[in-house]
């Protein structure tokens, strides 16, 4: 499957993006897809995750109560609305996907993941 992100940019501090990562393939609806992000001189890390179906959903405690993720799969697209935002929150974010049943939060675990699209949030 092949993953393309979009939706990134620039937004103030308190400000919402929503983030969007089109797949490809008739298969979509077959994997867990998660969002991780990257900053400048750290790790990439774990932002949500939702399940094949979308009926189970889990969130890093720094995004909890302000990302939601959803997909619809009949679009072949995954979505991370970004309210409440923080300066750092500033990140490269990616979307991947990991076949079956898991959503997990370990970047390893997945299979696939797409180019990333910036997000920068000014102070």
């Amino acid at each position: 499957v092949q993953l393309q992100a979009s939706g990134g940019g620039l937004v103030q501090a308190g400000g919402s993006l929503r983030l969007s990562c089109a797949a490809s393939g008739r298969t979509f609806s077959s994997y867990g897809m998660g969002w991780f992000r990257q900053a400048p001189g750290k790790e990439r890390e774990f932002v949500a995750a939702i399940s094949w179906s979308g009926g189970t959903t889990y969130y890093a405690d720094s995004v909890k109560g302000r990302f939601t993720i959803s997909r619809d799969n009949a679009k072949n697209t995954v979505y991370l609305q970004m309210n409440s935002l923080k300066p750092e929150d500033t990140a490269i974010y990616y979307c991947a996907a990991v076949l079956g049943m898991r959503y997990p939060s370990s970047a390893s675990e997945y299979d696939y993941w797409g180019q990333g699209t910036q997000v920068t949030v000014s102070s």
